[in-house]
C-alpha cells in the first residue's frame, strides 16, 4: 500500500457548550416533545501531524447527546495516531468499526464526524485549497436562506422584522416554522410572511416532523398557492412512504433528511422517492465521507440538495454538488470562530482560505466543558 511520508501525531478533543441568547422553540416543543433550546453541545476535533499539519472539526447535539458524542471520540481518537492522514476513507472505516458494537450510525458516527470532518480540513490546508475546491467545485457561491429568524417562540411581529433584515443583509430566500397544534395559526403565519416578502422571495416552511399524514396532506394542499420552495419535515423522519405520497400529491417540493443519521437511512428515503430536496446533515451522519457517498446517490437521482445547518461546513460541500443547490443560514455557530463568512445578492460565498476556513475563537475556550489529548 502507498503511504505519504506523515502521519498522525496527535488529536486534541474539545466539549463546548454554546449558549444561545435566547431560549428556541419549533414545533416540538409546542406539542410537548422537547424542551425549548438554550445552548448547543459541540464536540471540537484538533488533529495534528508530524510534520506540522493541521485540521479541524466539529460534531453537534441539540439537547441531548454531546457528553455522549464527547465520550465515544474520546475512546476511538488514539486509533488515529500513526495513521497516514491522507488515508480518510479507511481511517473513517477503522473508526466505524472500533466501536461497531454500539452500532455503525446515530452517537457512534456522529463522534466520528468530528475527526473525520478534521481529517478532510487538513487535506486542503495540505493542499492550500479551500475544500470545496479540493473536492472539485461546480460553483464559487450557494443560494442561501435564514432560517434562525423564522422560530416558533417568535411573535409575528418579529418574523417579519427577522425577514426584512435577512433580505437587507443579502440573503436569499426566507424559512419560517410550522407544525402547531393549531393548524390555523399556522396558515395565517405562513400567508403574513408571504404578504410581507412579497411573491418573488424564495419562501419555506418547517414542520420539524409533527404533522400527521392527515394533516400534511390538508396542509400542503392549503399551502399551495403561497408558492412554497418547499415544505420540509411535515412527517415523521422515518416516514418515507408518507412523505412519497405527498411528494407525488403535491406541487410544492417535499423537503426532509436533516434527522437521519447515516448513508444507509438515506439511501432509503431515496429508493422511496420520499423528498424532492435531500438534507443531509454531514456531522448527523459521520462526517464528510459518508456525505460524499450519499452527495453521489442524490446526484445519480436529480434530486435537490439543501443541506441541514453548519454552513460553515456545507458550504463547501453544496458548492460540490453537480446540481444547483441551498445553504441554511444561521448566526448561531458564529462566535465559535474569529471568520465569517460572505454574504451577496442572495449568496452565500466560498471562502477563498484553505480548509474549512474557520479557526476557533477566544470564547469557544471559554465555553470548553472539557479537554482531552492523546498520548
Amino acid at each position: 500500500m502507498m503511504t505519504s511520508a506523515d502521519r498522525v501525531a496527535r488529536v486534541r478533543l474539545s466539549s463546548v457548550y454554546l449558549p444561545l441568547d435566547t431560549p428556541v422553540s419549533d414545533a416540538k416543543v409546542l406539542t410537548g416533545r422537547q424542551r425549548p433550546m438554550t445552548e448547543i453541545a459541540f464536540l471540537f476535533a484538533e488533529i495534528t501531524s508530524e510534520q506540522g499539519h493541521e485540521g479541524i472539526g466539529f460534531a453537534y447535539s441539540k439537547r441531548a447527546g454531546g457528553p455522549g458524542q464527547y465520550a465515544h471520540a474520546k475512546e476511538i481518537a488514539n486509533d488515529l495516531v500513526g495513521e497516514d492522514p491522507n488515508d480518510i476513507a479507511r481511517l473513517w472505516d477503522k473508526l466505524c468499526w472500533a466501536g461497531a458494537s454500539v452500532g455503525r450510525s446515530g452517537l457512534a458516527t456522529q463522534a466520528i464526524a468530528a475527526l473525520d470532518i478534521a481529517l478532510w480540513d487538513m487535506k486542503a490546508r495540505r493542499a492550500a485549497l479551500p475544500l470545496a475546491k479540493l473536492l472539485g467545485a461546480h460553483r464559487d457561491s450557494v443560494r442561501c436562506y435564514n432560517t434562525s429568524g423564522g422560530f416558533l417562540h417568535a411573535p409575528l411581529d418579529q418574523v417579519l422584522e427577522n425577514a426584512t433584515a435577512a433580505l437587507e443583509r443579502g440573503i436569499g430566500g426566507v424559512k419560517i416554522k410550522v407544525g402547531q397544534p393549531d393548524t390555523r395559526a399556522d396558515l395565517a403565519r405562513v400567508r403574513a410572511v408571504r404578504e410581507h416578502l412579497g411573491d418573488h422571495v424564495p419562501l419555506m416552511v418547517d414542520a420539524n416532523q409533527q404533522w400527521d399524514r392527515p394533516t400534511a396532506a390538508r396542509m400542503g394542499r392549503a399551502l399551495e398557492e403561497l408558492g412554497l420552495v418547499w415544505i420540509e419535515e411535515p412527517l415523521d423522519a422515518y416516514d418515507h412512504d408518507g412523505h412519497a405520497a405527498l411528494a407525488a400529491a403535491l406541487d410544492t417540493p417535499i423537503a426532509t433528511g436533516e434527522m437521519l443519521t447515516s448513508v444507509d437511512e438515506h439511501a432509503g428515503l431515496i429508493r422511496a422517492r420520499g423528498a424532492d430536496v435531500l438534507q443531509p446533515d454531514a456531522p448527523r451522519i459521520g462526517g464528510i465521507t459518508p456525505f460524499l457517498r450519499l452527495a453521489a446517490l442524490a446526484g445519480h437521482e436529480r434530486l435537490q440538495l439543501a443541506p441541514h445547518f453548519a454552513m460553515e461546513i456545507h458550504l463547501h460541500l453544496a458548492a460540490a454538488y453537480p446540481l444547483e443547490p441551498w445553504v441554511e443560514h444561521f448566526e448561531w455557530l458564529e462566535p465559535l470562530f474569529e471568520e465569517r463568512l460572505e454574504i451577496r445578492d442572495g449568496r452565500m460565498l466560498v471562502p477563498e482560505r484553505p480548509g474549512i476556513g474557520v479557526t476557533l475563537s477566544e470564547r469557544a475556550a471559554a465555553w470548553t466543558a472539557e479537554r482531552f489529548e492523546t498520548p
